[in-house]
């Protein structure tokens, strides 16, 4: 962006790389239709599913622990940071594959796109995920809230990623006819 003076109209982006919002919440409303609540449901769900393969580990090593008369539970430490890696893989590679949706956006019928329309990709999935657990850790109830004030239902994360969550559904549709009201 630079500044081409006041007689030349102020501001200019110079034309290279600049590209217009895909998904606009006044054109398209139904991509945008009760995405936070199923946003949230599929939150719970991924939860299970992330939760599921830890709580076999610390089982596993219980047993195993008991096993080895008590050496076994050493591998306790392991249980955090293993955790911190799985949740980070299965967000980038579900968001980063070809639905752009963890199972649980998968259920809800939702996908994550970028601002400009682009399906996710593994990096993308994987930063999403570590902003979304650093700004509820540190400003929990005021994520949400972010959603119920703009068009597009985007949470912080979203607007610090550039990215946007829609009804994959009414994205698959052919648009319809305009409205006459």
């Amino acid at each position: 962006m630079a500044y081409t003076g006041p007689g030349n109209g102020g501001w200019s982006s110079g034309g290279a790389g600049i590209r217009p919002h895909a998904y606009d919440p006044y054109q398209q409303p139904e991509l945008f239709r009760g995405v936070l609540t199923r946003r949230a449901i599929a939150f719970l769900i991924d939860l299970l599913v992330l939760s599921v393969p830890v709580i076999l580990a610390v089982i596993f090593i219980a047993l195993f622990g008991v096993v080895t008369l008590g050496l076994g539970w050493a591998l306790f430490w392991l249980v955090s940071p293993a955790s911190v890696i799985w949740a980070i893989v299965y967000y980038g590679a579900t968001i980063g594959g070809p639905n752009s949706a963890t199972v649980g956006m998968r259920v809800m019928d939702l996908e994550v796109r970028t601002w400009y329309g682009a399906p996710g990709y593994f990096v993308l999935g994987a930063v999403h995920a570590v902003c979304f657990w650093i700004s509820v850790s540190v400003l929990s109830p005021f994520v949400l809230l972010v959603g119920l004030f703009n068009g597009r239902r985007r949470l912080l994360h979203d607007f610090v990623l550039g990215t946007v969550v829609i009804n994959t559904s009414a994205r698959a549709q052919p648009a319809g006819a305009a409205r006459t009201w």
